[in-house]
């Protein structure tokens, strides 16, 4: 069984490798850019074909990454169509077009999962349950919650999450109560505590509302948007110290989660690959070097100062951010080896 868990995760992890990498293939395509090499995997080459367009299309042995290699991209090229030829804004596209297309599955998948769905939860409370804190602090049955902070809830997806990530400490929650607007402040939940980290724990159960085209749009609607803050909060609580190095999985991590997800069914396993996809399009947007968002962030000094950042200077930052990238993938791979062991 934990072969197969395996092979599940390496065909998940080709795959979301494999629209990324088309991402920044197809628009290179459309802008006429020279393309070398379209490569799946890192490290040494298992397997290639030369296509009749004259790029390489190869199968590399570990499956971390991948990439288009286009004439003039790290090096000087004379070649018209060389990718350092074409204008920024191409350039720009070219870039940003691998993460879009793994925002785009990601969303895709989520729609469908959506769809699936026979009924949708609101978030308007249905009743309380045993250990309940929130109706102490005011929470009543038929309220409907409106937002939970300054945040905005639309569905039961947005108000749950909302209140496990928020909700280990005292939240305001604003309302409508028979047609009034009211806000609660310093309401409290339970809380449960998952490798170090405290998380609030919803105490309510919520009305359910049927199947239709305008619940299934505004629920699609707002799980992709869910999906793609859920993501962002986790990268914003790594910078803020919420998050520590054990809450971070690489490819070991993330296969044993996709084997516990394949455990409870299709719906949770396709649900956790909408979570890798969108994980895998917002972190290479992050302005970091070595990533496609340090590539972008170059790009733009490029086309608002009218003039590109000096080769030199921008090779010597990126091989900077590689090496502090690797380092980092380094360590989380131990630490995914170790958590096997304990």
């Amino acid at each position: 069984m934990i072969i197969l868990y395996i092979l599940l995760a390496l065909f998940i992890f080709g795959c979301m490798i494999l629209f990324h990498e088309l991402g920044h293939f197809i628009c290179a395509k459309i802008f006429k850019v020279k393309i070398n090499e379209f490569s799946i995997g890192m490290g040494p080459i298992l397997f290639y074909i030369l296509g009749k367009d004259g790029v390489k299309y190869s199968l590399r042995l570990l499956p971390i990454g991948g990439y288009v290699a286009m004439d003039g991209e790290d090096e000087d090229s004379d070649n018209p169509n060389a990718y350092n030829k074409k204008p920024a804004w191409q350039r720009f596209i070219i870039v940003i077009a691998g993460a879009t297309v793994n925002l785009l599955v990601g969303s895709i998948i989520m729609i469908c999962l959506t769809i699936s769905s026979s009924h949708f939860g609101t978030t308007t409370v249905s009743g309380f349950g045993q250990n309940s804190t929130s109706d102490d602090f005011g929470l009543q049955v038929n309220d409907e919650i409106i937002k939970i902070n300054n945040t905005n809830v639309y569905t039961y997806d947005d108000l749950s999450y909302e209140i496990m990530h928020n909700g280990h400490e005292p939240v305001s929650i604003t309302l409508n109560r028979n047609g009034e607007v009211i806000t609660i402040d310093n309401v409290s939940f339970p809380t449960i505590e998952s490798q170090g980290v405290m998380f609030g724990k919803m105490d309510f159960g919520v009305y359910f509302e049927e199947k239709s085209f305008g619940t299934v749009i505004k629920n699609s609607f707002v799980s992709i948007k869910s999906s793609i803050k859920m993501v962002w909060d986790s990268f914003l609580g790594l910078f803020s110290g919420r998050y520590g190095i054990d809450q971070i999985s690489g490819p070991i991590g993330v296969t044993g989660a996709i084997g516990d997800a394949a455990q409870f069914g299709s719906y949770a396993l396709f649900y956790m690959v909408v979570v890798i996809s969108m994980n895998l399009g917002i972190f290479n947007l992050l302005p970091i070097p070595a990533l496609d968002g340090g590539t972008l962030v170059f790009l733009l000094i490029e086309m608002i100062f009218k003039k590109p950042v000096h080769p030199k200077v921008e090779k010597a930052i990126k091989a900077v951010g590689l090496i502090l990238l690797l380092s980092l993938v380094l360590i989380v791979t131990i630490k995914d080896v170790v958590h096997i062991f304990i």
